[in-house]
């Protein structure tokens, strides 16, 4: 839970089902997977006899819902597993497993009931490719969803207003330890020229965080004949999509053309300056970003990061980031270009971690709106059987 104590919640039109959650955002730190744990409170009446069910999917999808062609859906399931919830197939106490859900049951009362998920370790982490400002619908993204549910089987037709999504992230941050900093140097031999271009390019670190400026170390020693008519630097996402083309989307999100230049048998000594955000970059169509963009701001995509062995097919979408720097050679016959590439991870840093013992007793009850859910666009939260139910099914405060 977070250190406020904020717990979510949703709940279905018809009562019959309500979901509450500590969090939204669930950490992937590459050798695990915080699971997705909550409760489902249900209402016997509303219920009529039937079952309820919570389901966890992945979503990868890569074309809009009026993309649809002769009942060909533009996405794919990447996972999906359910549990029935109502009514229990083990005793309550047994469904446990943080001390998140035990207080919501004790505060809850008995029509509460304990749901559990554990992700397996080959999925992505939530990411999406920025639209156009006049696109609409759902883009390329993965997503992730609980959905919670009441029908007379698993398999059944449920109805909407008898179920409830709820849109959650699985999100990486950087690890407790970095590889060595990224250097990189390059010598280039010219015809009618004796001696070379000798240029070395580094960065101060591998991992940068989001919001971090980029420092890229350039030192150039030009032995040779020809004339560097300008330095340019820039920082390049790549976005590879492994599912179903491998295509690769090359954008720069950081540029510094500096005009810089070196004369023959000249040296150049320069710590160049780069930030990459995305509030440089509202206008560019086909971006990797965490989560979705709609309801409030997001970032940057972070680097992909996974766990040794698994198959980077099953991962949707795969981002990682570049410096390159271009020198631009004048000669006689036209220009010629010297490129030095520097890969390096944008991610963000591990939050602070909040003892169960220092949590505030007080739990405040939050209504789930998707609006909550930084960087995610989602559908309307008005859309017949996803409402808020407020304090409707709640019990109140002892």
């Amino acid at each position: 839970m977070s250190p406020k104590d904020v717990v979510f919640k949703k709940i279905c039109k018809d009562k019959s089902v309500g979901v509450y959650m500590g969090k939204r955002d669930f950490v992937d730190r590459v050798d695990s997977v915080d699971p997705v744990d909550g409760i489902v409170l249900i209402d016997p009446e509303a219920l009529q006899g039937r079952k309820v069910f919570v389901t966890l999917s992945c979503i990868f999808r890569y074309g809009r819902d009026d993309m649809d062609v002769m009942g060909i859906a533009f996405y794919r399931e990447l996972y999906l597993s359910t549990r029935q919830v109502y009514p229990p197939l083990q005793d309550r106490e047994q469904g446990i497993h943080t001390k998140t859900q035990a207080k919501l049951l004790r505060k809850l009362g008995d029509n509460a009931y304990p749901f559990f998920f554990e992700f397996p370790d080959n999925l992505p982490c939530s990411v999406a490719l920025q639209p156009a400002q006049h696109d609409v619908g759902k883009q390329c993204a993965v997503e992730f969803e609980i959905k919670a549910f009441s029908a007379e089987s698993q398999d059944a037709k449920v109805r909407k207003r008898s179920s409830v999504k709820l849109m959650i992230r699985k999100v990486q941050y950087g690890p407790d330890s970095e590889g060595a900093a990224p250097s990189v140097e390059i010598t280039q031999d010219f015809v009618m020229s004796d001696k070379p271009l000798h240029v070395r390019a580094s960065l101060d670190k591998e991992i940068y965080y989001h919001g971090e400026t980029v420092k890229v170390h350039l030192d150039v020693t030009n032995s040779s004949t020809k004339n560097i008519k300008n330095i340019i630097l820039s920082v390049d996402q790549v976005a590879t999509v492994v599912l179903y083309s491998n295509d690769s989307y090359v954008k720069c999100v950081a540029i510094d053309e500096s005009g810089d230049a070196v004369s023959a048998g000249g040296t150049l000594q320069k710590v160049y300056k780069l930030l990459p955000l995305l509030a440089n970059n509202r206008e560019r169509r086909g971006i990797a970003l965490d989560g979705k963009l709609k309801h409030e701001d997001t970032n940057l995509a972070s680097s992909s990061v996974i766990k040794p062995g698994v198959l980077k097919e099953v991962l949707g979408m795969m981002v990682s980031y570049r410096v390159m720097v271009k020198l631009i050679i004048g000669g006689l016959m036209g220009s010629s270009e010297v490129e030095l590439e520097l890969p390096f991870k944008l991610m963000h840093p591990k939050p602070d971690t909040v003892k169960e013992s220092e949590m505030e007793e007080e739990m405040v009850f939050q209504e789930f709106k998707r609006s909550y859910l930084k960087g995610m666009i989602c559908d309307d939260d008005d859309e017949e059987g996803n409402v808020s139910g407020g304090e409707d099914m709640a019990p109140k405060e002892k």
